[in-house]
């Protein structure tokens, strides 16, 4: 009775360092937050007591074989969190979050309690690092834009050029009243303001119109 209370004690502990994981990841509004995290580290940790302690001193038993399967469960818990849109992936970050805090709780099941406290103190100080507002740690942002404009030969070049992209993502060239119309969808870092685009339309006339793609 007394040692399984002390397993308990170890289910606890992850308990206490999921939820400090998972208050991060709500802070910054992630996919998976609070709940996840704390029952993914907290399960982590029952089926490693219950791999290490259930099956006694068992000669058939082997204790890495029943915690080895929390790493492939965890992927496929991962892989729902992980989303494609509009070009972009979406919930990777989280996903690793998720796994490596099962790690954690493994730590905490196994009786490794420095060293489930000390990955911790890691996993959330390299998070609040990475969310520093610093260029070296951010990944490049593109938007996409739609634009018409009228081509009778350089125009082509100037749109490029005026919007620093290297090519058109999309094109669709039409005869309209004797001209060649464009219709172009490029992908540019730099974020344009409605009124920024309304200059740039009375600065260049051949260009009809301007969509801003911008994420919903």
């Amino acid at each position: 009775m007394i040692g399984e209370l002390y397993y308990l004690l170890n289910i606890l502990l992850a308990v206490v360092l999921g939820f400090a994981i998972g208050y991060e990841r709500k802070l910054r509004y992630k996919e998976a937050g609070i709940r996840t995290h704390t029952i993914v580290c907290a399960g982590s940790a029952l089926i490693m007591v219950v791999s290490k302690y259930g099956f006694g001193d068992s000669i058939e038993a082997d204790a890495s074989r029943v915690a080895a399967q929390i790493v492939s469960g965890i992927g496929f818990l991962g892989a729902g969190i992980i989303i494609y849109r509009k070009h972009e992936i979406h919930g990777l970050t989280t996903a690793a979050g998720v796994w490596a805090t099962s790690g954690v709780g493994m730590a905490a099941g196994a009786g490794l309690y420095i060293v489930a406290a000390g990955a911790t103190v890691v996993l959330i100080g390299v998070q609040c690092l990475f969310h520093i507002k610093c260029k070296f740690f951010q990944t490049k942002k593109y938007f996409q834009l739609k634009i018409c404009f009228v081509s009778d030969g350089s125009e082509n070049d100037t749109i490029k050029e005026l919007f620093q992209a290297d090519r058109f993502n999309r094109l669709v060239i039409e005869r309209k009243d004797g001209k060649t119309v464009y219709h172009a969808t490029l992908n540019t870092d730099k974020e344009y303001s409605s009124q920024r685009l309304g200059e740039i339309m009375e600065k260049y006339p051949f260009i009809r119109s301007i969509e801003r793609c911008d994420e919903s």
